[in-house]
């Protein structure tokens, strides 16, 4: 299994990161370069514990096909994703987040292993870790942005606890 771990500091209150991490319609913004599209389960809005979502999305020049499902989930600090069916023999994604005076540190911790025994194991160390580390930073960078500044606003629903909207 590899491990990788993002870390991200956003100048913004933690509930606000939280829901933008979970948000399926950031999720749409943050996909675009591999043009990713959602084709099953939840197509909208911020998903919830036992949620699960399908996405189709080129990588490497491949499209590939991907259902993950929230299997934990404590607001604001923490969720999890875990693979359901996909390219990985395996894959988890722990978001992790903590209130830092004024801002928030979101951490990611990416777990996955790839199918084809030592083939995969060299792979995923000579090419998706570098990979997923840049995805994860990329979409932590977009997190960011969005938290920072009035964009969360046409993001996140009205309705959401502890979201301050002034």
């Amino acid at each position: 299994m590899t491990t990788i771990e993002v870390l991200t500091r956003i100048s913004a209150p933690q509930a606000r990161c939280f829901y933008l991490a979970l948000s399926v319609d950031l999720h749409a913004v943050l996909a675009r370069q591999t043009k990713e599209q959602i084709i099953a389960g939840v197509r909208a809005g911020v998903l919830q514990l036992h949620d699960s979502v399908t996405f189709r999305a080129r990588h490497f020049g491949v499209w590939q096909t991907l259902t993950s499902k929230i299997t934990g989930l404590q607001a604001p600090e923490y969720f999890r994703d875990d693979m359901q069916q996909g390219a990985f023999k395996s894959m988890w994604h722990a978001h992790y987040f903590e209130q830092q005076g004024a801002t928030t540190l979101m951490r990611d911790v990416f777990v996955f292993a790839s199918p084809l025994g030592w083939l995969g194991r060299m792979v995923d160390e000579l090419v998706l870790r570098r990979y997923m580390r840049q995805f994860l930073g990329q979409r932590g960078m977009v997190i960011k942005q969005y938290a920072e500044s009035d964009a969360w606003r046409a993001i996140l629903p009205e309705n959401l606890p502890d979201v301050e909207r002034d």
